[in-house]
C-alpha cells in the first residue's frame, strides 16, 4: 500500500502480544451451545424433581435408578457444570485485574467446577446401579 500503514494494530501491542487470542469465538459458542441444551434439561430437572417429591424414598430411588432418568441427570450436571465454569471464567476475567490473582481463580474455578461435577456424577451413579 505504499508508504501509509493501515493496520490497527499498534507496535507495541504486536510486541506484547495483545492482539487476538483466536479463543473468544469458541468460547463464546461454547456458552451459547450450553445454554440452549440447558433449557430442555432444566425442565426435565423440574419434572424428575416434582415426580420424585410424591413419592416415598424407594419409589424416588427407584425414579432416579431409571436409566432414561438417569440419562437425563447426568446431561444436567454435566451440561450445568460447564456452561456455569464457562460463565464464571468470563466474569472472572473482566473483573479480575491482577494476573496472578486471575490465574489463581481460573484454576479454582475448574477445580471446583470438575469437584461438584464428579460428585453429582457418583451420585446419579450409585443410584442408578443399586449400590
Amino acid at each position: 500500500m505504499g508508504q501509509f500503514d493501515f493496520s490497527i494494530r499498534t507496535p507495541v501491542k504486536g510486541v506484547r502480544g495483545l492482539g487476538s487470542a483466536k479463543s473468544g469465538t469458541g468460547h463464546f459458542w461454547q456458552q451459547r451451545l450450553t445454554a440452549v441444551a440447558l433449557v430442555p434439561l432444566v425442565l426435565a430437572f423440574i419434572a424428575i424433581v416434582i415426580c420424585a417429591s410424591g413419592r416415598d424414598y424407594e419409589a424416588a430411588r427407584a425414579l432416579v435408578g431409571h436409566p432414561l432418568t438417569a440419562i437425563i441427570l447426568l446431561l444436567f450436571v454435566v451440561t450445568g457444570a460447564i456452561h456455569g465454569r464457562l460463565g464464571l471464567q468470563v466474569v472472572i476475567e473482566d473483573y479480575v485485574h491482577h494476573e496472578g490473582c486471575k490465574v489463581a481463580a481460573v484454576i479454582a474455578n475448574t477445580l471446583f467446577t470438575a469437584a461438584v461435577a464428579i460428585a453429582a456424577i457418583f451420585a446419579v451413579l450409585k443410584i442408578s446401579f443399586g449400590v
